[in-house]
């Protein structure tokens, strides 16, 4: 089969017309303008100034750790502490705790209710 023959490659021979350039950038610009009126129109008061009439609060500034391994020693050493201690959490209402060692060997004697052997 022969190769079909393609005509030659065309392209476009000139740009815009200068005209329609000069008539297309001033109906641009009129339309613009004609929009920001348009919102000027519709939303009336949104130049209003409506910013707080006093200074904001002032907050204080964060606490950050220094060391947060000295803190975390810290923490763990309390919690060892009242997990090695007893005494009252609210003695008004029968409240209290018992040392975890003593907690388990409770447990361990007399078993868990309705827990599968």
């Amino acid at each position: 089969m022969p190769e079909p023959i393609l005509p030659p490659a065309r392209y476009e021979r000139s740009d815009v017309p200068i005209r329609t350039a000069l008539i297309a950038a001033p109906a641009v610009l009129i339309g613009l303008l004609a929009s920001v009126l348009l919102v000027w129109w519709i939303y009336p008061g949104s130049t209003i100034d409506r910013r707080m009439p006093t200074s904001p609060p002032v907050y204080p500034a964060p606490r950050l750790q220094t060391d947060s391994a000295a803190d975390m020693r810290t923490f763990l050493a309390a919690e060892l502490a009242r997990l090695n201690s007893g005494g009252w959490d609210d003695k008004s209402k029968g409240l209290g705790h018992i040392p975890i060692d003593e907690a388990m060997r409770r447990v361990a004697a007399s078993g868990i209710p309705d827990w599968p052997k």
